[in-house]
């Protein structure tokens, strides 16, 4: 498992990245790739979405970025305090997207449980929960059985951003972060454990 790292990145040129890495990949020229970032504040659209699900652009004087992309799900917001993990994995031997949207939700369970939070999925949808409450999103799109996208985890975001949208599409899944929940771990704490189980989960 090859590990990119980058301190922050604008979404457009995160998405031109993981195209190029897709690209190698299905050419045999690199392995798969965990790409581990951060975006300036933005709302991406998946193809599931709604304009109607942007409900403000402007949070507290700020302007927030929207941005039609390609993966599968519906809006969600990307930002500061947000750690991005894009997964470009070659699933041509199981050719299960499912498996591996469930190796991404494992993936941040299995982070959280070292930071004693107890993440679970939930039937609402797709993701990881807390109580209740949605940390982690997850969208992925799927190339000749070559995945990008991937899952988002919040660790200290501002949370008052997410009231510019309907995240994923559910009016009744409010969010929470780590810090929110007490667990003030900083990003580079998350990533080495997310390092560590994305090297057993995704063999």
């Amino acid at each position: 498992m090859r590990m990119i790292y980058h301190h922050q990145q604008a979404y457009p040129e995160s998405i031109s990245e993981q195209e190029t890495i897709v690209s190698d990949i299905l050419a045999g020229s690199v392995p798969n790739t965990l790409i581990l970032t951060e975006h300036p504040p933005i709302y991406t659209l998946g193809t599931s979405a709604q304009e109607s699900d942007v409900l403000m652009r402007k949070i507290n004087g700020e302007s927030i970025a929207v941005y039609h992309t390609g993966r599968g799900g519906e809006v969600t917001y990307h930002g500061p305090g947000q750690l991005i993990c894009y997964a470009l994995i070659n699933i041509q031997r199981e050719k299960d997207l499912h498996l591996h949207v469930q190796r991404l939700e494992s993936l941040i369970i299995q982070t959280l449980q070292d930071f004693d939070i107890e993440g679970i999925r939930d039937a609402r949808g797709i993701g990881v929960w807390v109580n209740g409450l949605k940390i982690a999103a997850v969208g992925v799109r799927c190339r000749k059985w070559v995945t990008f996208h991937g899952v988002s985890l919040n660790i200290s975001p501002n949370l008052k951003h997410f009231s510019g949208i309907v995240p994923c599409g559910m009016r009744d899944a409010p969010v929470t972060s780590m810090h929110q929940l007490g667990v003030n771990a900083t990003r580079q704490e998350v990533e080495k454990r997310i390092m560590y189980h994305a090297n057993t989960i995704f063999k």
